[in-house]
C-alpha cells in the first residue's frame, strides 16, 4: 500500500478511538456511496455526524483542515444526504473533520472542527 494512503488509514483508526474517547459513538466508516464515501459516520448528542478524516505530517504546507475545500464540502453535503435518505433519517445531522497532525516525533494530535457547513451549505 502507498505510504500516503497508510497514513490515511491510521488517521481512520485514531480518529475512530479518539471521537469514541470523546463520546461519539461510531456508527460505521468508509461508508461507501454512489457519489461518493464517508470516512467515519457516528452519533453524538443525538445527532448524526459525518467525519471527514484528514491526515497529515508536520511541515506540510497546509494543515489538515484546511485541504477540504468547497467543492469537498459540497461532495460531503451531497453524500451525507444519500446516507441520510437511505437509512430514513430525519432528524439533525452535520459535518465535522478530524485533522491529525503527526509531529515530527511521530506523535498524532488531533482536532475537532465541529459542524464545518455553519454559514456555508446547511445539510
Amino acid at each position: 500500500m502507498p505510504r500516503h494512503l497508510d497514513l490515511g488509514a491510521a488517521g481512520e483508526d485514531l480518529a475512530v478511538r479518539e471521537l469514541s474517547r470523546l463520546g461519539y459513538r461510531v456508527m460505521g466508516t468508509n461508508i461507501r456511496m454512489r457519489m461518493g464515501e464517508l470516512d467515519i459516520v457516528a452519533e453524538e448528542g443525538g445527532e448524526i455526524v459525518v467525519v471527514e478524516v484528514r491526515t497529515r505530517t508536520l511541515g506540510r504546507m497546509l494543515p489538515p483542515e484546511a485541504t477540504v475545500g468547497p467543492s469537498k464540502i459540497r461532495k460531503l453535503v451531497r453524500t451525507g444526504t444519500a446516507y441520510m435518505d437511505s437509512i430514513g433519517w430525519e432528524g439533525p445531522w452535520r459535518i465535522d473533520i478530524a485533522a491529525i497532525t503527526l509531529g515530527t516525533d511521530g506523535k498524532p494530535a488531533l482536532e475537532v472542527f465541529r459542524d464545518i457547513t455553519v454559514g456555508l451549505i446547511k445539510p
